[in-house]
């Protein structure tokens, strides 16, 4: 692979959803803009300006506003002649916990990758191999390198760097400096083929977790095309990925569920620098169906662990245990008055050792109006996807404009509402009061009728 030549300069935008967003030509060199424009948990457009890399030629780079935790990067490295050399497409996390001024621990959670810069990616030389780098918040930092032999490329390390002088992210930490943790990674792949892995990988280094999913990653790209030869990872080959419920009809089950008593109602909450952001109370019971087995499982709030993340338009709460890699509740905001729940995610490990995942961003449950949380004590279903649903127990939740940690007036569910039992009692007086009508008419018809016998 030769180094590339710097492309012309000019301006261009890109074309997205089929609509020509801008364009114009300039002799003056001009950085290059990805627009995007998707319907995600909000409408939203964002457009970022990027500098031509020397030895990469155009670095072109949409990031994808989706659900939290984490923004979506998709990242097209091309050659001199526009050709694609390297593509990746990813989602990732990073928990960091670090010592305070008082002694003790905290730990923060880095998901919001909106202020990305790029600088330093290139598609690498005879004697560089490829590099993808990642800048983004206050000080954060991202790399990883690629390697290539005769007929594979590693994936070869990963480092990440912090800044704990960053006084917003880190507030209150005791050593102010500049950390870097560094995994060797070495993991090899088919030089013709595309990595996917849409399972969580999980990389723990000191004092910071790593988390990647949803990702894909050619790093020597062939001839300009991607490959749809894809090499999974381990855990990908072993899970059953379902796909947004449809409603249908589905095939019975050959074994019943055991029937499960209600499970234990656990209290969670989210944090953010302004104090607690999202408050959620709830038993949740999860309904599955896996190589037509049926299931039932009780999520013990006494040994689930749970994180999140608060925005403006989102809102996450995510809970884990020992078999149940993520479940995650993803709120949004819609017409700028209400929250709904927008989206559930699942991966947890089944008895056989499978992983069993089930995803859907487009449900719309728990609707109530910002500033208030919603309630709903008697059970509810979500239904997720045709093989999982969960059902809920003692629920209420906030995820918007929490103030001093508490709940604010709480919308019920109709299941809850004291007029439901007007409903029966309004049909039963609505019967009595016909019948009793008929039964007049009936009588006066009958009267008049014997009168007439009289005169005649």
């Amino acid at each position: 692979m030769t180094r590339a030549e710097s492309p012309s300069p000019s301006f261009r935008c890109a074309v997205v959803g089929g609509q020509r967003l801008s364009s114009s030509a300039s002799p003056e060199p001009f950085p290059w803009c990805c627009c995007s424009r998707r319907r995600l948990l909000f409408r939203i457009m964002v457009c970022f300006r990027l500098s031509l890399v020397p030895g990469s030629g155009l670095v072109l780079l949409c990031l994808v506003l989706g659900a939290v935790p984490s923004y979506a990067l998709e990242l097209n490295l091309t050659n001199s002649e526009k050709a694609t050399c390297l593509y990746a497409k990813w989602q990732m996390n990073f928990t960091i916990r670090y010592e305070t001024t008082s002694n003790k621990y905290k730990t923060v959670t880095i998901s919001g990758l909106g202020n990305a810069t790029y600088n330093g990616s290139t598609c690498g030389d005879d004697q560089n191999g490829p590099k993808i780098e990642v800048q983004f918040g206050s000080g954060f930092s991202w790399t990883v390198n690629f390697t290539k032999e005769v007929s594979n490329y590693s994936i070869e390390s990963i480092s990440f760097s912090y800044d704990t002088h960053d006084n917003t992210t880190f507030p209150d930490a005791k050593e102010k400096e500049v950390f870097t943790v560094y995994d060797p990674v070495a993991f090899r792949i088919p030089l013709d083929d595309i990595f996917r892995c849409n399972a969580v990988l999980t990389l723990q280094e000191d004092k910071v977790v790593q988390h990647y999913w949803d990702v894909q990653v050619q790093a020597y790209v062939q001839n300009g095309t991607v490959s749809t030869k894809e090499f999974l990872c381990d855990k990908d080959k072993t899970s059953t990925t379902m796909m947004p419920f449809v409603p249908t009809s589905l095939p019975s089950p050959t074994t019943t569920p055991t029937p499960k008593e209600k499970p234990g109602i656990g209290s969670y909450s989210v944090n953010n620098s302004n104090g607690t952001c999202l408050l959620a109370n709830m038993g949740l019971q999860l309904n599955m169906t896996h190589d037509k087995v049926a299931s039932v499982i009780n999520i013990n709030p006494n040994t689930t662990d749970f994180t999140g993340s608060c925005h403006s338009q989102t809102a996450l709460l995510r809970l884990n245990s020992s078999n149940i890699k993520y479940l995650d509740f993803v709120f949004a905001v819609k017409n700028e008055n209400r929250f709904y729940l927008k989206e559930v995610n699942v991966s947890m490990y089944l008895d056989n050792g499978s992983v069993f995942s089930a995803a859907n961003n487009n449900l719309s449950y728990w609707d109530a109006p910002l500033g208030s949380s919603y309630m709903c004590n008697k059970e509810q279903t979500v239904s997720v996807s045709g093989a999982f649903q969960i059902n809920t127990f003692g629920l209420r939740v906030q995820p918007f404009n929490v103030i001093e940690g508490k709940y604010s007036t709480a919308e019920e569910c109709s299941a809850d509402s004291d007029l439901n039992f007007l409903i029966p009692v309004a049909v039963g007086v609505a019967l009595g009061f016909l019948i009793i009508v008929v039964f007049i008419s009936y009588m006066i018809g009958r009267r008049k009728s014997r009168t007439g016998y009289q005169s005649v």
